[in-house]
């Protein structure tokens, strides 16, 4: 007998989230089937497991981001995941940076669908204008230092980053300790057991030797 997929039922009793924002969630999945007919959002071999492969995934975040966040900002956006779910889950004040002029538009549009608040800047993470975010989320983007570099515009004293990786976290990690001062919380991932959740925060750049 074939096993039943991970589907919106499972999600809803997962994250327990509400009926109005499964209703969200669900005009989301299905724009996402939809749109990825005529672009690369997603694999297209995880889109028989979107609820749990993206959608559990991103939620795992949910419950890390602290309470009274007014600004995230998600680098990378490309199919939403994971700030396009924060916003619809309740988060305030979400940025989803995504350069790419198709997915922008998709990401527009499920916003335009849902009634979410979420901002999409249709530009390059290096273009925007700086401003300082409570939170920063990226999943699938680059490498941690990487990542942190990308991230300087918008990372404070008080930030807190947040970031989906894989099986080699502990490389990315050596390396970007040769460049970045920072205080990690390696929290592993409720959906892949090859993968985790970084948690930084208090970031600075490492400053060379004097001699």
């Amino acid at each position: 007998m074939k096993q039943r997929l991970f589907a919106a039922a499972e999600f809803q009793t997962a994250t327990n989230v509400s009926r109005e924002t499964l209703d969200r969630c669900k005009i989301y999945v299905d724009l996402l089937h939809e749109w990825s007919g005529r672009m690369n959002l997603v694999a297209r071999s995880t889109l028989d497991e979107v609820w749990h492969r993206h959608m559990l995934d991103s939620a795992q975040l949910f419950p890390l981001i602290p309470v009274g966040t007014k600004t995230l900002v998600d680098l990378g956006s490309g199919a939403g995941f994971p700030g396009l779910l924060m916003s619809i889950m309740g988060i305030s004040g979400v940025h989803l940076v995504e350069s790419t002029g198709k997915k922008a538009s998709f990401l527009q549009t499920v916003v335009n669908e849902t009634g979410i608040s979420a901002k999409i800047h249709n530009d390059r993470i290096e273009a925007l204008r700086p401003f300082i975010a409570d939170v920063i989320t990226a999943r699938a983007l680059a490498p941690l230092d990487k990542l942190l570099n990308y991230a300087a515009p918008f990372s404070g004293p008080n930030t807190l980053h947040l970031y989906h990786k894989g099986q080699h976290v502990g490389h990315e990690l050596t390396k970007a300790h040769k460049i970045w001062n920072i205080k990690v919380d390696l929290i592993p991932s409720s959906t892949d057991p090859q993968g985790s959740v970084l948690s930084v925060c208090e970031v600075s750049r490492v400053k060379p030797d004097r001699f």
